[in-house]
């Protein structure tokens, strides 16, 4: 368990077009600006939310590059911008060495998604920048949303498949439950952690500061949240409670 002085807490962006959009259940056809939902901010720009929430870390989805629409080098300013005000992972809908290059140049963290990523980008990617990449278990409809059809559906099996790589931790993405404040399986959460020799952090659900001491009493070391933020659920202060 992690005292919750040292549990990390990182603001999601889910940037589209340069716009931070709300997100529900990972139907990304169907997300709004954030500012149609928050009451702690009243703009949906990456860098002026940024600015006003100041969070120690972001955790960023590019939806232009994860949806394949409009520029996809369309936030690609913004999240540079964001890298230099707070510790940024970046998921940048990896799909080869190139893109992790390109994605460590604008963020401190390349996220290395199921979705997108193949297993031997992913062990490429660790041995070329050790500890700087992050891979996350991106889960909808109860599988592995994966595109490599040699990564396991069953996600324990793919965090003891990760224990040997010098990445900087892993991500148990909860698409079912991103922006639904539904809570959280500790369950399932606390075989990952017990099977795992990285640091955990999870995505999906945290309704409240409960959630946030549930998921670090199952033994991980951090959450990523946006709805519970921007509703008031979970106070600012978490986002910069290390400082």
């Amino acid at each position: 368990m992690y005292p919750l002085n040292m549990f990390r807490v990182l603001l999601v962006l889910d940037i589209f077009n340069n716009c931070v959009v709300h997100a529900v259940r990972g139907q990304r056809d169907k997300y709004m600006p954030i500012s149609n939902f928050s009451s702690v901010c009243t703009t949906s720009d990456p860098v002026e939310i940024v600015e006003h929430l100041m969070p120690d870390e972001v955790y960023i989805a590019d939806l232009n590059r994860l949806q394949n629409k409009g520029r996809q080098d369309a936030n690609s300013a913004a999240i540079k911008e964001i890298s230099q005000k707070a510790d940024t992972l970046l998921d940048y809908a990896i799909t080869s060495m190139d893109e992790v290059a390109d994605a460590m140049k604008l963020a401190d963290t390349a996220v290395l998604g199921t979705e997108t990523a193949t297993f031997k980008t992913i062990v490429e990617a660790a041995s070329e920048f050790p500890k700087q990449i992050s891979v996350s278990i991106d889960m909808i409809n109860g599988k592995v949303l994966k595109r490599d059809s040699g990564i396991s559906q069953n996600p324990l099996d793919i965090i003891k498949e990760l224990n040997d790589l010098d990445i900087r931790d892993i991500i148990f993405l909860d698409l079912d439950r991103v922006g639904t404040s539904s809570g959280v399986d500790t369950e399932l959460i606390g075989k990952m952690a017990s099977l795992s020799s990285h640091k955990m952090l999870h995505g999906g659900g945290v309704r409240n500061c409960e959630d946030i001491k549930n998921i670090s009493e199952a033994g991980f070391s951090g959450a990523l949240v946006s709805t519970a933020i921007h509703s008031g659920s979970i106070p600012l202060s978490v986002l910069y409670q290390n400082r």
